[in-house]
């Protein structure tokens, strides 16, 4: 099994922090793991992105120029990468920013409000573990419990116990949340099954 994605968004969207966040989940998991991020010259605010590949064996290119996985934060990277998903792959994306789709026909989409229900939760800045809750759920790609009980508690080892709490929330969310939800599907967006 190997899987590659690009997580994409602005610089302060925590896009780094969720490759770390799958690759230290994919090293105890024991697959090989590799993590290159990428950032725009004034890092909040600009462009930021990274690459991860996940794989039983061994990795021998860090280079990701088609992921099977794209997770989008805001509309300039769905815009950006779409078109690099391999066929068959799948595009998580932040629908609270990204208000057009493009709607290719061989790939599945996800859209989850992503940012609307982080500020629920009291901070918009979980709206990237809500994603990785969501590529979680709709890939059984790592273990659940690994990443809320193992990883984010490594992650935010320094931080105060709420600021924990409301990343484990933030990724329960992104769980269970289904597309069909609120009514919040673009109508320019394939209607997807996924499993």
């Amino acid at each position: 099994m190997e899987k590659k994605l690009i997580i994409a968004g602005f610089g302060g969207q925590g896009i780094i922090m969720t490759g770390e966040i799958l690759a230290h989940a994919g090293m105890l998991d024991k697959k090989k793991v590799a993590l290159v991020p990428s950032y725009g010259p004034e890092m909040r605010g600009g462009t930021a992105n990274c690459t991860v590949i996940l794989k039983e064996g061994e990795i021998y290119s860090l280079v990701v120029s088609y992921p099977d996985i794209l997770i989008a934060l805001n509309q300039p990277s769905l815009d950006r990468f779409e078109k690099q998903v391999l066929p068959h792959g799948l595009i998580l994306y932040n629908s609270s920013l990204c208000p057009r789709q493009k709607g290719r026909k061989d790939i599945k989409y996800f859209g989850i409000p992503a940012t609307e229900i982080a500020s629920e939760l009291g901070d918009i800045r979980v709206a990237n573990v809500i994603l990785l809750g969501a590529l979680i759920a709709q890939t059984r790609l790592l273990p659940a419990s690994t990443l809320a009980n193992v990883v984010l508690p490594a992650v935010f080892k320094d931080k105060s116990a709420s600021v924990l709490k409301m990343n484990q929330q933030a990724l329960d969310k992104g769980m269970k949340y289904r597309e069909s939800e609120r009514g919040r599907v673009a109508p320019s967006c394939p209607a997807v099954a996924l499993a």
